[in-house]
């Protein structure tokens, strides 16, 4: 997409950029390309640098003066500078070509073509003589890493559904995450599960050669017993030793681990494991994107109520309300 605005901090006849990714999804831990073009406005300017900012819609809890409850809000979890000082004459035209790095545990917005409701955006900050002025949002995609969309295939052969997904503020303790936040899938299970948990919430959380899966029971409750969260974290390489893999089978027995071990979770307890998995390339087991048809098609139907393009309608109204000034804004600095 392209976003073009006047820069108002910097008044009528200030400079206009563009900024335009190019196309296709990105991955976590890959690159991001794209191109700013700057034009001069009726007067010379002194541009001190440009540079690009990673945002995402978080979920907020509101308290103090204000309602109590859940709100969203930016949160800024990157920035690179793309370009130093130069000076940009009136009407001049610049070029700025940039590739940035993304975090590994960048949340992951699409499956299979499918929104999950996860808004991230790339944002544009040009300072100009000590004005600051930071442009529209810039919808970013982002696609599974294949580790990633072969752990999601094999849920939705296994009979999970997606629900929903969304990202929470705060870190999940025994685990190597560097983001102040992370993504949470919600899974409804399948009939064979669905009396020992009512929901399983999946994070992943990747890192250079190995992926860290984080799985969480909401617990039915007994007739004599309170429900409660059992919380696991397992660990499978992006590429392992030659040989066939059975998705399925390995992701079923982090799920039976999970939701029959009671007595050995404790509310928010954390177990790791490592999984080895076989060498053929992750996400293509058992038939490719077809396999995975039912998590997909959740995706892509309703997921907490809305379908994908309500979906897509959705995070694009929070970025329009985000360029007014409308959303609730924070950082990661201080």
């Amino acid at each position: 997409m392209v976003f073009k605005r006047l820069l108002g901090a910097l008044g009528v006849g200030g400079p206009t950029v563009d900024t335009v990714l190019d196309p296709g999804a990105a991955r976590p831990g890959g690159t991001l390309s794209g191109r700013i073009r700057l034009v001069g406005g009726t007067a010379d300017h002194d541009v001190e640098h440009v540079a690009l900012e990673l945002v995402a819609r978080v979920e907020t809890e509101h308290e103090g003066d204000g309602p109590a409850g859940e709100g969203e809000g930016l949160l800024a979890f990157g920035r690179q500078v793309v370009a130093g000082a130069f000076r940009l004459a009136a009407g001049e035209e610049t070029r700025l070509p940039f590739t940035v790095a993304l975090p590994w545990e960048t949340p992951v917005t699409e499956l299979h073509g499918q929104p999950l409701g996860i808004a991230l955006g790339v944002r544009t900050e040009l300072a100009v003589a000590g004005a600051r002025d930071k442009g529209d949002l810039d919808p970013l995609t982002v696609a599974p890493l294949p580790a990633q969309e072969a752990v999601l295939e094999a849920l939705g052969r296994l009979g999970f559904g997606f629900r929903s997904a969304d990202l929470e503020p705060g870190r999940i303790g025994g685990t190597g995450q560097k983001l102040p936040f992370y993504q949470e899938i919600e899974l409804t299970p399948p009939p064979r599960y669905a009396h020992q948990a009512a929901e399983i919430e999946l994070t992943f959380l990747a890192v250079p050669g190995a992926l860290e899966v984080v799985l969480e029971a909401d617990k039915r409750g007994g007739p004599f017993s309170d429900g409660h969260d059992a919380l696991s974290r397992f660990t499978v390489p992006h590429e392992g030793p030659a040989g066939p893999q059975d998705w399925s089978a390995l992701v079923d027995g982090w799920i039976q681990e999970l939701v029959e071990h009671r007595a050995s979770y404790g509310s928010h307890a954390v177990y790791g494991h490592d999984s080895g998995y076989g060498g053929h390339e992750p996400g293509r087991s058992g038939g490719g994107p077809g396999a995975g048809a039912a998590l997909a098609a959740g995706a892509a139907g309703i997921a907490g109520g809305m379908v994908a393009a309500e979906v897509v309608d959705e995070v694009g109204d929070f970025f329009e309300d985000a360029a007014e000034g409308e959303d609730d804004e924070y950082d990661t600095e201080g």
